[in-house]
């Protein structure tokens, strides 16, 4: 079942139009007919095949490396290694973060190079490329390279790295710890810890997850010297970002460098930043200067080589009053990097930023600490900073217990509510236009909370372990700072009426195809038919930093709205003079512009843009030749929040452990929805990737620094048979920025795993279980039944 639904409150805003309908998705008859165009997909003359030679060692010392044998393959074109391209590729920084500095303690980028050199640092370290003329030979070859790796002793956890001062997975640097910001000390919260009539503390732990995209990475890389042009096709967020990245890495100036995107078979931040073996790769396709060379990451080395996410730990305490009030809190966020993140990998300021969450919390001491690893780097994934909400929600579910109150209830008394907005956090981040209590009580009223209690009341007499649980969450949205601040549109009308409307944005399933031109089409008073986006080429569309940050309703659409907008204002100004009317009598509507009240006095787009393109001497004064617009939007604020409420039924098997999901609600508030159908749909592929965080995945180490799950046989993934139905709610509180739209593409997988814990430990509270750690797989569920059994 999927309801939308909203409350007499917070009605839904007035649909246009286009904005607010669901369009059916541009994409889909390409992309489920078979006719999307991946990076696989592209075949050119001559064109070579990469594999690496990666290290199977967690860390050691690279002794040799010898390709006599590799080199002799039939089809083996060249073998690199690092004394081949890491003198190429020093300046490995990513524009949207800047060059390498220290900022708050933490290096943005550990010390390295596109392959390793002297010593190795996690299984997968990428040692050396073979060059062949076919994957499968490359293949062959590398098993022929050999190297010598003298093993040294892992470092495999944080807090190892943290006290460990002779192994360190960078010797350069001084210690493993990448950042680390001490706990405030707090006189009125300590006063408020010591008075408090409870005091609930627990540690929450998340396990190391991969992304996963349908698509694993792959890129092709063509060098022409005689031009001095390097060509990229990539499957990435953000083809501006390569494009700068490359010409860093390899010195061809940005102008000569053209990056494409087609469409890309998602992301969820893996995309947005090349790491070392995109790198690598770009390196030796300019090397090889001439034959266009490929690599496509297979799953397997997708999971265990590609950067990775999650792998943390929050220990938080919350005081309350003997009303259940929250009077203050303590927080630390605990967070291993891997060996090589991306964009510095650690998100511990930016969860503890946002812990307060939608409550009203006055005094939080919060801290963070980070360390390197010898595993897989971590990288962003979809709501990086997700769990402070996991904590949050799981520990005010704990305090309910402890307190003897409804999980619903206790939020009840700390949400904030509209009468608190503007509201200033403990952190000093400012909210306003959102709805968290409204979407509590929208969420709590779907999934019908007393009701369950009564129905919970009887399965548990009859043997049966079902329960309820809730999160609430407020997600920065539209992160804006630096690069990512803004966007810019394009638009062109051509001379038969059609519009092209080119963006930085990039294509990875998010329906920007779609959305982007019903906003165009709704603010120019055209139809959406003659509307069309162009992205992904950096050719073609103007300097952008990508998609990423659920940014792109609020600062693309802005972008594409005020472009739109500045297109109609000069195309009512050419059609005042021919028409001899005042512009403020005119209106814009199915491509015609006409005088108000009549249908007589009017012309189509299409002949407006003939007199603009081909008899400049008919404009107004001051209206340039042509109809194209650029138009730049920067949003009002840092962040443009976006909130929303989940509420979980599940059912635990006793016998087994296994948790069934019977019942999924989510009453969101993200604005104005652009197009609702494609709302419910980012918010139902989050909440599957959340439910995957929670029961099923786990990217596991062995003692040796081994990956455990390189195939689906081993890291689970959400099926279709482990997914409920889900129910939508919506409460549309329009945002302060331009449209009153907000971002919300990371909601679903932030509120999810919460709300699917606090729905297991709700099951078996009353059995003495609580469970604190993911996944909550049948064999760490049925063993804390049975221990509780015995105790």
């Amino acid at each position: 079942m999927n309801a939308r639904t909203a409350t007499s409150s917070f009605p839904p805003s007035a649909a246009g139009r286009y904005v607010g309908q669901s369009v059916k998705r541009r994409e889909d008859p390409r992309l489920l007919t078979g006719h999307g165009r991946y990076v696989d997909d592209i075949q050119l003359p001559g064109m070579l095949h990469a594999t690496f030679v990666r290290s199977n060692h967690a860390r050691g010392t690279i002794i040799s490396v010898d390709t006599t044998e590799a080199l002799k393959v039939p089809g083996v074109e060249a073998i690199y290694t690092a004394a081949d391209l890491n003198p190429l590729g020093q300046q490995f920084w990513h524009t949207m973060l800047g060059p390498p500095i220290e900022m708050g303690g933490q290096t943005l980028y550990p010390p390295g190079s596109v392959l390793a050199e002297g010593i190795v640092r996690y299984v997968g370290d990428p040692i050396a490329i073979v060059v062949a003329t076919s994957r499968y030979i490359a293949e062959d070859a590398a098993d022929l390279v050999e190297v010598d790796i003298d093993p040294l002793p892992p470092v495999l956890d944080v807090r190892t790295a943290l006290a460990d001062a002779t192994n360190l997975v960078h010797p350069e640097l001084a210690s493993n710890s990448t950042s680390d910001m001490p706990m405030p000390e707090i006189p009125s919260l300590e006063e408020a810890f010591a008075n408090a009539a409870h005091v609930v503390s627990r540690t929450f732990i998340e396990a190391r997850c991969a992304n996963v995209p349908m698509e694993p990475r792959g890129l092709i890389v063509k060098h022409d010297p005689y031009a001095g042009d390097l060509q990229i096709w990539v499957a990435t967020q953000s083809v501006h970002e390569v494009k700068a990245h490359a010409a860093r890495l390899t010195g061809v100036p940005e102008s000569h460098v053209r990056v494409i995107a087609n469409d890309v078979g998602g992301g969820f931040g893996l995309k947005m930043m090349s790491t070392r073996d995109e790198s690598a790769i770009m390196v030796a396709g300019f090397k090889l200067a001439g034959p266009p060379l490929k690599w496509i990451e297979d799953r397997r080395e997708n999971l265990f080589a590609a950067n990775q996410a999650r792998s943390e730990e929050i220990e938080t305490s919350m005081a309350f009053d003997a009303d259940g009030k929250i009077l203050g809190a303590k927080v630390h966020f605990i967070e291993e990097v891997g060996a090589y993140p991306a964009g510095g990998g650690a998100t511990g300021s930016l969860a503890m930023g946002i812990y307060p969450g939608p409550y009203r919390i006055s005094m939080l001491a919060p801290a963070s600490t980070a360390a390197f690893t010898n595993t897989v780097g971590k990288q962003a994934y979809r709501g990086p900073w997700a769990m402070e909400t996991i904590a949050r929600e799981q520990l005010l579910d704990c305090a309910a217990r402890v307190i003897g109150i409804e999980p619903l209830e206790l939020r009840r008394r700390n949400i904030i509510q509209q009468a608190d907005l503007p509201y200033t956090t403990a952190t000093m981040l400012e909210y306003d236009h959102i709805s968290p209590s409204e979407t509590l009580d929208q969420a709590a009223e779907m999934i019908g909370v007393e009701t369950f209690r009564a129905e919970q009341a009887a399965a548990r007499a009859e043997g049966r372990l079902i329960g309820l649980g809730m999160s609430v969450y407020t997600e920065p949205s539209a992160i804006a700072f630096g690069i990512l601040s803004s966007d810019v549109a394009i638009l062109k009308m051509d001379i038969s009426g059609k519009v092209q409307v080119a963006m930085g944005t990039g294509n990875h399933g998010h329906s920007l195809e779609t959305t982007i031109p019903q906003i165009v089409a709704e603010h120019l008073g055209c139809d959406i038919d003659d509307v069309v986006l162009v992205q992904g080429d950096t050719h073609t569309s103007p300097t952008g930093p990508g998609t990423g940050g659920s940014r792109s309703a609020v600062i693309a659409g802005g972008a594409a709205q005020t472009a739109a907008v500045e297109l109609k204002d000069k195309l009512i100004k050419i059609a005042a003079q021919l028409l001899e009317a005042n512009p403020d009598d005119l209106e814009v509507a199915n491509s015609v512009v006409s005088v108000k009240g009549t249908s007589q006095a009017a012309i189509p787009f299409a002949a407006l843009a003939m007199t603009a393109l081909m008899a400049p001497d008919m404009l107004p004064e001051g209206v340039e030749v042509g109809l194209e617009v650029s138009a730049r939007f920067r949003p009002p604020g840092q962040f443009t929040w976006s909130n929303a409420s989940h509420a979980c039924i599940v059912e635990v098997d006793a016998e087994t452990g296994i948790v069934k999901i019977l019942r999924y609600v989510v009453s969101e508030d993200c604005g104005r929805m652009i197009n609702p159908m494609v709302v419910d749909g980012q918010i139902a592929g989050g909440v599957v990737q959340g439910i995957g965080n929670v029961l099923f995945e786990h990217m596991a180490y062995d003692d040796a620094g081994n990956p455990l799950a390189t195939s689906f046989m081993d890291y689970l993934l959400p099926s279709a048979p482990e997914i409920p139905d889900f129910q939508f709610g919506h409460i549309e509180t329009l945002s302060a920025s331009l449209g009153g739209y907000k971002g919300m593409g990371e909601g679903g997988a932030i509120g999810a795993p919460p709300a699917v814990a606090n729905a297991v430990n709700d099951a078996l509270a009353h059995l003495g279980v609580e469970l604190t750690e993911f996944p909550f797989g049948p064999n760490r569920v049925l063993e804390a039944i049975i221990n509780a059994g015995d105790r």
